[in-house]
């Protein structure tokens, strides 16, 4: 059973996020909240697999909410609630921790799977909302540069692993492609994420786009 809490001011957004997800025999809502502080709270009190979490919310914000949840020791796997994903504030939020967003108008019957999705540690985020996100990024430059040093201590392999996750590829997909056992790839994929000090695939995924080795 996938253990789920949704943070969102709007009490009305719970009611139908929890009418869905709990319509599924392999999900449950657990817990939820109207604010970033509640929802932290949450999280430690029900200790959930995955969090819907809204960012424009009174008090503590959502954003702020990740940055404290991802500081648990086995933190949940955070996906965020928005309305535009062409959002810097998305973009803030996946650099924070966040391993995907949802899009509010997403359709019930999609809904259901993405959630399982997350809870599988996959990015719920297509390789196309990744580049409009990058597009948005106000920073580039310095982020780039960044990005660009860190990628320079891969290896050749770590490289190709890295392009990828940037193209939004699973651990299977990665390892057909370069002619690997998935189990293999899931070892390089650990490493690169330790090298990277990236703490999930939408991190890593992201930042081969800052870096310039996964086109626009």
């Amino acid at each position: 059973m996938v253990r789920i809490v949704v943070v969102d001011d709007e009490p009305m957004v719970c009611v139908f996020l929890r009418t869905i997800l709990d319509s599924a025999d392999d999900l449950e809502v657990v817990d939820q909240a109207h604010d970033g502080a509640s929802g932290v709270e949450a999280v430690r009190r029900s200790r959930p697999d995955v969090v819907l979490m809204d960012l424009r919310m009174p008090g503590v914000d959502g954003l702020t909410a990740i940055e404290h949840i991802n500081a648990f020791a086995q933190p949940p796997h955070i996906v965020v609630l928005t309305t535009f994903d062409a959002d810097q504030y998305v973009l803030r939020a996946l650099r924070a921790g966040a391993s995907g967003f949802l899009v509010k108008s997403t359709p019930p019957e999609e809904l259901i799977g993405l959630v399982r999705t997350a809870a599988q540690g996959h990015t719920v985020l297509s390789p196309s909302a990744a580049r409009r996100l990058i597009a948005a990024s106000t920073d580039s430059l310095s982020t780039r540069d960044r990005a660009r040093d860190l990628v320079a201590t891969l290896t050749e392999r770590e490289l190709q692993v890295l392009t990828g996750l940037g193209e939004g590829l699973s651990n299977a997909q990665i390892a057909s492609r370069l002619f690997l056992s998935e189990a293999t790839i899931k070892g390089y994929v650990s490493r690169t994420l330790d090298k990277l000090h990236c703490t999930n695939r939408t991190q890593a995924g992201l930042l081969a786009h800052d870096a310039g080795i996964v086109g626009a």
